[in-house]
């Protein structure tokens, strides 16, 4: 086995089984062996940006994604993607092809290089974009490869593995060393159970707050037997949207501070005790860090460690405390909330498509089991506050919030989503910025049901800056309507909504096409969900 098809093999044990990249002289080993692999799936896309978005939403489904790009200028341009599945927790192996081990001891001056013979620069650039990485030889491949499984695994994030061309297809000449992973200190899992348990048994409201970080690792169904044996019920912020079933009886609704969900806000704020699991107190995720949650009565189970009245427990990893909450807890009777939802939408025929007529249509639109990726920025701001439908999950990127990310990333998904449909919602202007995917939806003979919200521009720029029809906010009109075809997505349905009864009319073709569907969404500039709204009020008093 050489030193590629080792790594490839190890990949497709986590489910890996299609890699995303763009092909480069200093690749071509790793390319040829994915191509020529009976196992893996070479899955090219438009620019390595995008493959590395596509790696992303692949491992949102799958729980890993791969990308592979060429030395230099390849990796570089991924490099904001791998950032973005470092800040999100999605785990995706960057493999880079680099000159051969001879051009580099010569220092020679090669392209796809700064021209001053330094070979490590980029591998060092990367560096504090993913949590472990290596550069990959015949002697060290099994070992390294295990140590970047792990680290992938226990921290959630990216790592990087360089293949010297010389040496990808050169044979193994090592060993794998058994992996003895990293475990909880058992004593301090009992002694945090017992506290959170007590802590409970104490409380007279109480709720679980839980986050995207349990999605990442899996652990939902372990969750979720947790609030079954307790009976606590659950909201989740806007970052951690969906990561447990929104139709669970024990689920409350969406908690975002002060700017929405008054009667969430006043349930949880005055709880006992909150318990925060996996999740962050990011800008978006308070509320515009309007969120109030009383130190005294949090408690805080994290990655790798758990908090209970100012103690830490360190060496608690999530899941086994988890585990060992479940047999501890009795169930009871707990106050709760009715969830709300967008309600009915409103306008009909030929009334123009405001947000409170969009949103709500959204909302109806979605089935159950599907993957709803939401663009950042104002759709996903919208869409945060649909009440999914069972097995329904809604992926966005809020704390990167690299716009241009959804289209890509639902390429991905769609690649690792088998049956299940996925549903893209962006907004122009991310679009415009990485559209060249649409493509390879139709490439892959994929089904996706892309909606394009046309508001003329950026919208999330115009509430947040101080003059909204400011120059740098506008973008090209484009017939987005017309690209499925120009980007050979043969026989998909396309249409353009410019009114209430055409976007019915589309919802109705889009949900029975049995190809992809694209739809061209226009409202006003200014079509603003309320969360969109409020956080433009927020913001404002921040920057200024």
């Amino acid at each position: 086995m050489t030193v590629i098809e080792y790594v490839l093999s190890r990949l497709r044990s986590l489910g890996i089984t299609d890699i995303f990249g763009v092909p480069g002289d200093f690749a071509f080993p790793i390319n040829d062996a994915i191509v020529e692999s009976k196992e893996t799936r070479w899955i090219g896309c438009c620019n390595e940006l995008n493959a590395a978005y596509a790696a992303d939403g692949y491992a949102r489904i799958k729980g890993f994604g791969a990308v592979c790009t060429t030395y230099g200028v390849g990796e570089l341009s991924a490099i904001n993607a791998v950032a973005g599945a470092y800040a999100e927790h999605v785990p995706i192996f960057h493999l880079v092809g680099a000159p051969n081990m001879s051009t580099q001891s010569a220092r020679a001056l090669m392209h796809h290089t700064l021209g001053n013979g330094e070979y490590d620069l980029f591998h060092r650039m990367s560096q504090p974009v993913v949590c472990a990485s290596a550069i990959i030889t015949p002697q060290n491949v099994a070992c390294e490869t295990e140590r970047l499984i792990g680290e992938a695994a226990y921290h959630r994030r990216p790592v990087y593995m360089a293949f010297p061309a010389d040496y990808a297809n050169e044979p193994v000449l090592s060993e794998a060393q058994p992996d003895s992973g990293r475990r909880s200190h058992p004593e301090h899992v009992k002694a945090a159970a017992d506290a959170i348990t007590e802590a409970i048994e104490k409380a007279r409201s109480a709720c679980f707050l839980p986050g995207n970080l349990l999605g990442r690792l899996r652990l939902q169904g372990v969750m979720t037997a947790v609030i079954d044996a307790s009976g606590v019920p659950f909201a989740t912020m806007f970052r951690d949207k969906s990561v447990l079933d929104e139709q669970d009886p024990n689920y409350v609704g969406m908690y975002v501070g002060k700017l929405l969900n008054e009667e969430v806000r006043e349930f949880v704020e005055g709880c006992d005790l909150v318990i925060e699991v996996g999740t962050l107190l990011t800008d978006f995720n308070s509320g515009a860090f309007t969120a109030k949650l009383d130190p005294e009565k949090t408690v805080n189970i994290a990655h790798h460690w758990t908090q209970v009245g100012g103690k830490i427990y360190a060496s608690v990893e999530i899941g086994d405390i988890l585990k060992a909450l479940t047999p501890r807890l009795r169930k009871r009777e707990w106050k709760k909330l009715g969830v709300s939802t967008l309600g009915e939408p409103e306008g009909k025929g030929g009334d123009p498509i405001t947000a409170a007529a969009l949103y709500p249509r959204w909302e109806k639109f979605l089935r159950e089991n599907d993957i709803l990726i939401a663009e950042t920025g104002t759709v996903s701001m919208g869409m945060g506050f649909a009440r999914m439908p069972v097995g329904a999950v809604f992926h966005n990127q809020s704390l990167w919030a690299s716009i241009g990310w959804a289209t890509p990333a639902a390429f991905g998904a769609a690649v690792a989503a088998g049956e299940r449909r996925v549903v893209l919602i962006t907004g122009d202007g991310a679009h415009q910025f990485t559209v060249q995917e649409v493509g390879q939806f139709g490439d892959y003979k994929l089904r996706p049901i892309i909606f394009v919200l046309n508001n003329s521009g950026y919208l999330i720029e115009r509430l947040l800056c101080k003059d909204p029809a400011i120059a740098y906010n506008d973008i090209a009109p484009w017939r987005y309507a017309e690209l499925p075809r120009a980007l050979g997505c043969d026989g998909w349905f396309t249409a353009r909504a410019t009114t209430c009864g055409e976007l019915d009319q589309a919802l109705e073709n889009a949900g029975q096409s049995s190809a992809g569907a694209y739809v061209e969404v226009v409202t006003d500039a200014y079509a603003a969900p309320p969360f969109a709204l409020k956080l433009h009020e927020s913001f404002r008093r921040i920057y200024k």
